[in-house]
């Protein structure tokens, strides 16, 4: 890359967005705040509380602090080029994004596949659970969701970092690996194919753990009484609607930058390549915060404590 450096992208997606710039900043950096903030409170109580020191908690303590490297990857940088004049980034800033988003994207997977293999021990194991969770197997499972995404994407990674460039627009706000091979001088079919077959080794894997592990829940379930039955998808319910938020926000990203989407407007097509990042970043804490009974009390006893909420209703939630 070289003969690169000097390079640079125009962001035209931006264009779209031009008479609203001002309103929309004020969006992104409430919407970034707001992942920040209720993340950091999740993480914070988690660890606060040994109460909450269940592989569970510990997981979705782990998840937060990716949807905080992946909200900060993609908001602060989307802020900074909505308010300039050119929409341009260069080739090496765009480089980083891609590494940065795709990391993110490809540990969001891997940290979700790891808890629904922890609901299926909690659920066909229960009394199994701790000595098969152990603190050992814990950190083991963390390791292997954080460094697995980030040594194979690597190997790819290394690939688009050979690319020369002679497209210079990026239809999009932000870059995706996908986008630098479409305005590449050479390799451009290379690469798309390895592309595919990446996914496929990163999404497999993770995507048969959890048709596995739910396959048996539902095994175990269908003996249980009503109430057991019940209480066991209770306990599932969060990481169902995480992962279906996820998976969502991610097949319309690979769709709009692997197929023509133009049919689709373009305000539209701009605020569902932002929902894999953003919706997940802001509905998970929500969902953990308040589908998890523990955390749930200890969050309303904080607020409590500092009176931001009424004494009554927050009690009365705690009750429930």
């Amino acid at each position: 890359m070289d003969n690169t450096t000097t390079l640079t992208f125009t962001m035209t997606a931006y264009t779209v967005l031009e008479n609203h710039k001002h309103v929309l900043f004020s969006v992104f950096l409430l919407l970034y705040l707001t992942c920040i903030m209720l993340n950091s409170l999740l993480i914070s109580i988690i660890h606060q509380n040994k109460d909450l020191h269940q592989p569970m908690n510990v997981f979705t303590c782990v998840l937060s602090i990716n949807e905080i490297y992946g909200s900060s990857a993609l908001l602060p940088a989307t802020m900074a080029i909505l308010l300039s004049d050119t929409y341009e980034v260069s080739v090496k800033w765009c480089m980083a994004q891609v590494y940065f988003l795709h990391t993110f994207a490809c540990a969001e997977f891997c940290i979700l596949a790891v808890m629904g293999y922890d609901r299926y021990v909690a659920i066909c194991y229960p009394l199994h659970y701790h000595s098969i969770m152990s603190t050992s197997k814990i950190r083991k499972l963390i390791a292997l969701a954080a460094f697995y995404p980030i040594v194979l994407f690597a190997c790819y990674y290394s690939l688009t970092l050979q690319l020369s460039m002679c497209g210079r627009v990026i239809p999009k706000l932000y870059c995706v690996n996908m986008e630098l091979v479409k305005n590449s001088c050479s390799m451009a079919s290379y690469i798309s194919i390895v592309g595919l077959f990446l996914v496929l080794v990163l999404v497999m894997p993770q995507f048969l753990i959890i048709i596995f592990s739910y396959a048996q829940i539902s095994r175990v379930c269908w003996k249980l009484s009503r109430e057991s039955k019940r209480n066991s998808l209770k306990t599932c319910f969060p990481h169902l609607l995480s992962l279906f938020n996820y998976t969502i926000g991610s097949l319309f990203e690979i769709l709009q930058s692997r197929f023509n989407m133009s049919h689709v407007d373009a305000e539209a097509r701009i605020f569902l390549s932002l929902y894999f990042v953003i919706m997940p970043s802001l509905t998970n804490p929500i969902v953990y915060g308040l589908g998890t009974h523990l955390i749930r009390v200890h969050v309303l006893k904080l607020f409590l404590k500092h009176k931001i909420l009424p004494t009554k209703l927050a009690r009365a939630v705690i009750a429930a």
